[in-house]
């Protein structure tokens, strides 16, 4: 089979592990809000435990993130102007690619659609960043990074207490850790506006549905394989404590 690649060179498409819109249905809205009708509602039943929407509307969630963020840090290693903002980006590649590598091999056990896309909000925050050079660079980009990952960790808390699924269980453990890696690599680049940040985390912009949803994948297209980087030899599981004061 053919292998192409995009995003600045590092991302590779492979073969499509089944999985076809005939898998559950794709969630309506999928981004950094509420996404599910009934988030309890069980939607299958596996032999890793029962699947609730907000157990499918998660490992989506976390596979859309990628997409952005894992293109976003390559930039960032590129394009970063400071030691601390090019390490941020080489957490958030080596990070991504562990999660996308989870969420690839969980979803044809849960039947989960994966997208091969991010969102059109989230296309646009890498455009935004990347036309940004220098400093300028750097505070766009981790700014946008410092909002995100702030939005989403409380809500994979929530998914790891509540889930009764195994394979959404271990998701969250390792996104937990990834997100707060990324969470204390962005807060180190010293260009975080904490008050902006926290303001843009409980007060989100109301954008219409199809912002916030990544497209369906087509049927028989190739799922989108987000390539894993050793070389880089960063480790997100155990995130570096912020420099105490004082």
């Amino acid at each position: 089979m053919p292998i192409s690649r995009n995003m600045a060179g590092s991302v590779v498409v492979v073969g499509a592990l089944g999985l076809t819109l005939t898998a559950l249905a794709y969630p309506a809205l999928l981004g950094v809000q509420t996404v599910s009708s009934d988030p309890n509602r069980i939607i299958a039943s596996t032999p890793y435990g029962p699947l609730t929407e907000g157990d499918r509307d998660f490992v989506v969630k976390v596979r859309s993130a990628g997409l952005w963020e894992y293109p976003l840090g390559e930039l960032a290693i590129q394009k970063g102007s400071t030691p601390q903002m090019r390490e941020a980006g080489k957490h958030l590649v080596v990070g991504h690619a562990g999660l996308d590598e989870l969420c690839r091999k969980i979803a044809p056990e849960l039947n989960i659609t994966l997208p091969n896309q991010a969102t059109p909000q989230q296309q646009q925050f890498v455009q935004t960043s990347a036309a940004e050079s220098g400093q300028q660079f750097d505070t766009t980009a981790a700014n946008i990074m410092r909002v995100t990952h702030g939005q989403i960790f409380p809500a994979i808390a929530k998914v790891r207490a509540s889930t009764k699924n195994r394979l959404v269980r271990q998701l969250a453990d390792l996104a937990n850790d990834t997100v707060l890696d990324h969470i204390t690599v962005l807060e180190n680049t010293g260009v975080v506006n904490f008050e902006q940040v926290n303001f843009q985390q409980t007060t989100p912009p109301k954008l219409p549905k199809d912002q916030l949803t990544p497209p369906a994948p087509q049927p028989g297209v190739p799922i989108v394989v987000l390539t894993a980087r050793p070389d880089l030899n960063i480790n997100t599981a155990s995130p570096t404590p912020s420099p105490a004061a004082g």
